[in-house]
């Protein structure tokens, strides 16, 4: 762990503003957190966040942000209680995301997060109003640094994979690169339920199919024993053994074995 040179400065845990205003921002803030974290669950150098206070300068703890949504590429998993860049190997967030709420003016959201994501490196940034049903994306260029992205509706993210859609009713929702869209907490629960209770019918079905087939089994081996036991029968009419398979609908060859196994 790198040491600060700055040991004096304090870098509060919280800026004193909630994570969201209303139900409605918590939920795209949590869907798209939680999904950015399932699509990375298994890259152990995909570090995400949400509202969680980035102070990119060491020694200067005024100049911070939290965004509602950030990912780190190169940073390891782990609980942090902020992320101090300088602490970080120098890498800051390659995304953030932002839903803006009734207490944020588009201004601050659109002017100046997008200035300081910009001065520090951000090379995706997006930003959504749901009560606007505004959807807004700058990515970084080489000359001009974050441009806004025309159009947005599908566009597919170079860094995350994932692709964005406005939908009708002027809801956002994001696919992951394989097309499964990100889901709420809640959704995730229902579908987790949903294929647990798939599975155990599908079990079900392939023990039914088992049982029938053992009963059906059992059924074919009580009729042939049950044409075996006629064998002698018929053999006492003084029927020859080729006879005697046609009437019982048998191979010839096991009706001669059995006649031997009972007349040695």
């Amino acid at each position: 762990m790198i040491t600060s040179v700055h040991p004096q400065i304090e870098y509060p845990e919280n800026d004193g503003n909630p994570l969201s205003d209303n139900t409605v921002q918590f939920h795209y803030i949590t869907t798209i957190q939680g999904g950015l974290d399932a699509l990375f669950a298994d890259d152990p150098n995909v570090f995400v966040a949400g509202d969680l206070l980035w102070y990119p300068i060491e020694g200067n703890n005024q100049v911070r942000v939290a965004p509602d949504t950030m990912v780190v590429f190169g940073r390891p998993k782990g609980d942090r209680r902020s992320y101090k860049q300088w602490e970080e190997a120098g890498i800051g967030p390659q995304v953030v995301f932002e839903i803006a709420s009734p207490s944020n003016s588009l201004k601050e959201l659109r002017q100046t997060k997008l200035a300081l994501y910009d001065r520090h490196n951000v090379e995706e940034y997006y930003l959504f109003d749901p009560d606007r049903a505004l959807l807004k994306g700058w990515q970084r260029q080489a000359v001009g640094g974050l441009v806004e992205i025309v159009p947005m509706e599908n566009w597919v993210s170079p860094r995350l994979g994932v692709r964005f859609e406005l939908t009708p009713e002027g809801e956002l929702q994001l696919y992951t690169p394989t097309g499964e869209r990100f889901a709420s907490y809640v959704e995730a629960i229902a579908q987790m339920q949903q294929e647990r209770a798939d599975k155990q019918e599908a079990l079900a079905q392939v023990a039914l199919e088992q049982e029938r087939a053992e009963r059906a089994e059992q059924e074919r081996d009580r009729a042939l024993a049950a044409q075996l036991n006629t064998i002698p029968h018929l053999a006492a009419m003084g029927l020859a053994a080729e006879n005697i398979a046609q009437i019982l609908s048998l191979p010839v060859a096991l009706v001669r074995s059995h006649l031997e196994e009972i007349n040695p």
